[in-house]
């Protein structure tokens, strides 16, 4: 921020800034085309030209070299003799077998279904409706209930844009003398995971609708943890299940309106004995206009999803209308807090 008065006039670059804005969708294209071609893995072994790359990735020689040097200018690439491109670190992140999964966000978030989904942001505004539902007719999580490869992709991709969360989250709150942990809504269990990991005497319950979880295994497995967790299929609308001593939602309730969240946790208050702990994982919006991810993030959750991010208030209010008492908030060391409520 540049801490100006309001109202003073704005410097003479400033034109310059709100078209740089409004073209970065030309980068994030630019960043589709390359793990749409996993140009990433076909440069791993080593530097390629664009001609020799052309026939593998099914691409025009030509364009794919133009494509190749305007990503070297961003460092993904480099140029590595005349006309031959390598990997960078930043680019070795994009190949799909890559830590951190940057190439299935980039092909969810920067794909058909969140491309044209954005095409009607502005009707999202204008109308208080998503745009996914404009675009394709119908609401994102049925859209992508029937469309098990790229649900897998989408799974891939939350654990990719919150990849550093869950250790946070398990470093920050204190689960020790807990038995049972139930993940609400929990994706492929990538925070139970972390949780279990750092407690070793803590078992859990990992719940989400049938084609999510089934993907959940290898996830779990992986992490070391599949011994001590039993995941269980179905909607948290209609039930939670019984016998948890916490119980999480982490990034649930961005997901869905107000009157759902209530439905949500009312469900999950119905399944959990008085005094049982909820535990809410989420960005916290602060007051003001200072910079914060869940700014942005909240219009995604405007034109995608339909759900919105949270103050600490607006969650506290929810909680109430659900018999839960917010109890305590804790920071962590990533975009997200942890709100403690206890149920009453």
């Amino acid at each position: 921020m540049s801490g100006k008065p309001h109202g003073e006039a704005p410097s003479a670059s400033a034109h310059l800034q709100l078209i740089h804005m409004a073209t970065a969708y030309r980068l994030s294209q630019a960043l589709y085309a390359a793990a749409a071609l996993q140009l990433a893995d076909h440069l791993s072994a080593g530097a390629k030209t664009a001609d020799e790359l052309a026939p593998a990735v099914n691409a025009h020689a030509s364009s794919l070299y133009r494509l190749m040097r305007t990503l070297a200018s961003h460092g993904v690439l480099k140029q590595a003799g005349r006309q031959r491109f390598a990997l960078t670190p930043l680019g070795e992140a994009l190949k799909t077998d890559a830590a951190g999964a940057a190439s299935a966000a980039v092909l969810t978030l920067a794909g058909p279904g969140f491309w044209r989904a954005w095409e009607h942001f502005l009707y999202s505004i204008q109308t208080g409706r998503t745009g996914w539902e404009k675009a394709w007719g119908k609401p994102l999580f049925e859209y992508f209930a029937e469309r098990p490869a790229e649900a897998a992709l989408l799974s891939a991709t939350m654990v990719a844009f919150h990849g550093n969360e869950p250790p946070a989250v398990a470093n920050a709150y204190d689960f020790s003398g807990i038995d049972v942990v139930v993940d609400v809504g929990g994706a492929t269990g990538n925070m139970l995971a972390a949780i279990l990991g750092r407690h070793r005497n803590v078992r859990g319950i990992l719940y989400d609708l049938p084609h999510v979880v089934r993907d959940a295994g290898d996830l779990l497995k992986a992490q070391g943890v599949a011994d001590r967790v039993r995941v269980m299929g179905g909607s948290f609308f209609d039930s939670v299940p019984r016998g948890g001593d916490v119980y999480i939602l982490s990034h649930v309730l961005h997901d869905w309106p107000d009157q759902k969240c209530i439905a949500i946790l009312s469900a999950c208050r119905k399944a959990m004995e008085k005094g049982k702990k909820l535990v809410i994982v989420e960005m916290i919006l602060p007051e003001g206009d200072e910079p914060h991810p869940g700014k942005m993030l909240d219009l995604s959750m405007l034109v995608g999803a339909g759900g919105r991010e949270r103050t600490e208030e607006e969650y506290s209010a929810l909680l109430t209308k659900a018999s839960f008492s917010r109890t305590s908030t804790v920071a962590t060391n990533s975009p997200v807090s942890v709100l403690e409520a206890s149920a009453i």
